[in-house]
């Protein structure tokens, strides 16, 4: 449902496009070269087109499964990816991959064309669209692997990530800095691994061993991502994380958690005293849609939860997310 409600009133439409033609003329004066402005002009169009694909199904939650395109049918991971595509889509989520083969072709197996869409990238080999997404006007080529990123993370409420080389690696611990770092609203991320598998226990250990215990990460950002092996545990942590919680947005100072249904006095008191610590001032509190919220008419009538986040402890937000679910 990313930017689903973001209403902008014409003017300001006007006034953003109008900031774009100003700073392509500036590449005029600032004698740009032609190999960058290739880059941007390339940049644009892309974006462009896939912000145009996407935009009828903003209101749809999306999961992206990530795992490597060399996977064969009759591996175990195949079949996973195969099993969790159709479980997300029988609970009407749509499935984003790379729309390539393996884990990206199974998810979109499991998951059928309807809900199945697709961010191909250009490459010389290994990337030529999958037989269930090709030729369907939900499928996006791209070029630049940033620009394929940031539709992946933008579009998505949740990601699944499957055993994978270098590209899984790389676009998993992308979703997990945004998340550490705040740059991405908080969503789940799931590491599944085929049953029995140890790929992303190793992953795990690696992580907890050199970045947890070296002090390069806190303990609290594990709250990030989930290990399973099963495609019932990955599916339950997906549907969980929004089983309250839906969506949130900062307006001015405020942080505000859009919930699906109030919280009890109990619970409102319990979070008070648990997430103090993250707070700059006063407490947390319930209350109704914001003036600033007033155009998204579709979460007017959720109830929210109001607070002064310090917008640096993301992992204990993850776990005040968590605790919400709880109930």
């Amino acid at each position: 449902m990313s930017d689903a409600n973001n209403y902008m009133p014409p003017k300001r439409i006007a006034e953003l496009i109008q900031a774009i033609r100003e700073a392509a003329d500036k590449l005029a004066g600032d004698r740009t070269s032609r190999g960058d402005l290739k880059i941007l002009s390339r940049t644009l169009r892309e974006l462009r087109y896939a912000f145009k694909v996407f935009s009828p199904y903003r209101h749809n939650r999306k999961v992206t499964m990530f795992g490597s395109a060399r996977t064969e049918a009759d591996q175990p991971a195949y079949q996973q990816a195969i099993r969790f595509g159709r479980a997300m889509a029988e609970h009407d989520w749509l499935v984003v991959t790379g729309a390539a083969s393996g884990i990206m072709e199974a998810g979109h197996v499991g998951a059928g064309r309807d809900h199945s869409m697709g961010l191909n990238i250009l490459l010389p080999f290994e990337q030529e669209p999958n037989p269930i997404i090709a030729g369907d006007s939900k499928l996006v080529y791209m070029k630049y692997f940033f620009t394929r990123k940031l539709m992946f993370v933008k579009e998505s409420d949740a990601f699944c990530l499957m055993p994978g080389g270098f590209g899984t690696l790389d676009e998993g611990l992308e979703v997990l800095t945004l998340l550490q770092t705040g740059k991405h609203d908080m969503m789940p991320v799931v590491l599944l691994d085929e049953p029995g598998g140890d790929y992303w226990a190793a992953f795990d250990r690696f992580v907890r061993q050199r970045l947890l215990d070296r002090g390069m990460i806190a303990e609290e950002d594990l709250s990030f991502y989930r290990l399973t092996d099963r495609v019932e545990d990955a599916v339950d942590e997906i549907l969980r994380f929004f089983s309250v919680y839906h969506s949130m947005r900062y307006v001015r100072e405020s942080l505000v958690f859009r919930l699906q249904r109030p919280l009890d006095d109990a619970l409102l008191e319990e979070i008070n005293e648990r997430f103090a610590d993250i707070l700059v001032k006063g407490k947390f509190a319930l209350g109704a849609a914001l003036d600033a919220e007033r155009h998204e008419t579709e979460l007017a009538g959720l109830p929210r939860l109001i607070f002064q986040f310090n917008r640096r402890d993301f992992g204990r937000l993850r776990r005040l997310i968590d605790r919400i679910n709880e109930g």
